[in-house]
């Protein structure tokens, strides 16, 4: 293997035999393979992807994709069937729950059990408790049985663990999400102080998550790897996918960015501070309707420069094709991570349960708002189309990256959103 990699994974499939009764497996052992009375399932099927040391991959698939299959076959605790993986280094993990610890033993005598088997001695592990008991804050419930523990305290215990055997390679399941509010905060402010010297593979079905601690996405969907790439292109093809199967009974259309001539050119909105990028923004969506232009500006049309905190409108238009019965157009802001930051739709303020708009006629949505105090850097708006309400819905034109602004200030903020303060004082 490389020694750029930590993980290299090649031709990687996993075959499971599939009985109907007990006694084919039997058979299946007494004709030592000259018949079969078994079905192949393919659990993972050619998984192909390097991680390089001190990178972090993030693992999105539905339920039921081969995402925890994948895991385990890193993690050791499964054989695949063909292909190979390379490991460079100490792998710690946290898989789902029920997973290293031993129900009859208390949490410290699963502790030293857990530590022992990544490789620590008992000297170690002895040194090393009061930190991990500090960072599992379960207090007296470390010398109970683990069969009394709930799923949170279950979860305190296993990252106290593996936060404290000197991993270079660390493997975080779903089974992060069960913690409480605070404990997940220091889990993160652990894997974010890790990722700068470690090598991090996480998996959660939050895309926000994801693309704030991941450089690197691979996508699984029953058991084949869809795709594999920069974080933000491959959360977004996903978010698309998940979107597009909701709608399935429709004919889905992925819509090519908009042609110049479909936007009007008689925009009275000048002064403009923004770059539209809807031409070359990759868009998706049913088809009934299309946005055809996207404006953001400074509303006293005399600021060249956002720096956030002024008033700005944005006007978002769509082009409808087939009758829209409750038409909502909202938008996101994203950083340059692809975190969305905040958003809104016309649905929240606008009565539209009884609005339609017929073929050919054309929308307007105008936001009027504060823009936050963003830090400086660039920013994406993503803007859509859809038809019904924010819970059950029709998307028909779901462009992302539609505008490009850029904020700059001479003053410092904290946060991924500021806010304006109407007075701060010391006394």
């Amino acid at each position: 293997m490389s020694f750029e990699y930590a993980i290299q994974v090649s031709h990687l499939s996993k075959c499971y035999q599939i009985y109907e009764k007990p006694s084919d497996r039997l058979k299946q052992m007494l004709f030592r393979g000259r018949r079969k009375y078994y079905q192949e399932f393919w659990a993972l099927q050619n998984v192909n992807f390097n991680i390089n040391k001190g990178e972090t991959l993030g693992i999105i698939g539905r339920n039921g994709s081969g995402k925890s299959t994948l895991l385990q076959m890193i993690c050791g605790t499964l054989n695949p069937t063909l292909g190979e993986i390379k490991i460079k280094g100490r792998v710690a993990a946290l898989l789902e729950l029920g997973a290293g610890f031993n129900p009859e033993f208390t949490g410290e005598e699963n502790v030293y059990m857990a530590a022992s088997l990544y490789g620590l001695t008992t000297a170690e592990i002895k040194e090393r408790f009061i930190k991990i008991s500090n960072f599992a804050d379960i207090g007296a419930h470390m010398y109970q049985p683990v069969k009394t523990y709930s799923s949170g305290m279950y979860v305190r215990l296993a990252f106290a663990v593996i936060a404290h055997v000197d991993a270079d390679i660390l493997v975080i399941d779903e089974a992060l999400a069960v913690g409480d509010a605070i404990f997940t905060q220091k889990c993160m402010r652990f894997i974010r102080k890790f990722k700068e010297n470690g090598t991090l593979i996480f998996v959660s079905h939050d895309p926000s998550s994801v693309l704030n601690l991941c450089n690197k996405v691979l996508w699984i969907d029953k058991g084949e790897q869809v795709k594999v790439g920069d974080s933000e292109q491959v959360v977004n093809s996903y978010q698309q996918f998940c979107s597009e199967n909701v709608y399935k009974e429709d004919s889905i259309e992925v819509l090519d960015s908009t042609r110049s001539e479909d936007v009007a050119k008689d925009d009275p909105l000048l002064n403009k501070i923004a770059t539209s990028n809807i031409e070359n923004s990759t868009a998706w969506g049913v088809g009934k309707a299309k946005i055809i232009s996207v404006e953001l500006i400074e509303s006293t049309g005399l600021s060249k420069v956002l720096q956030g905190g002024e008033d700005v409108i944005l006007s978002v238009k769509a082009k409808v094709f087939k009758n829209l019965e409750s038409p909502i157009i909202g938008f996101y802001v994203k950083d340059k991570l692809g975190q969305t930051l905040f958003g809104e739709n016309t649905y929240t303020y606008a009565d539209t349960a009884n609005t339609s708009f017929g073929s050919g006629r054309t929308c307007v949505a105008e936001f009027k708002f504060k823009l936050p105090l963003l830090p400086n850097g660039i920013y994406a708006l993503t803007a859509a189309i859809a038809e019904g309400d924010p819970y059950q819905n029709i998307q028909h034109h779901w462009v992302h990256d539609a505008v490009i602004f850029e904020v700059f200030s001479q003053k410092l903020r904290y946060g991924l959103v500021g806010i304006p303060f109407e007075e701060v004082s010391l006394r």
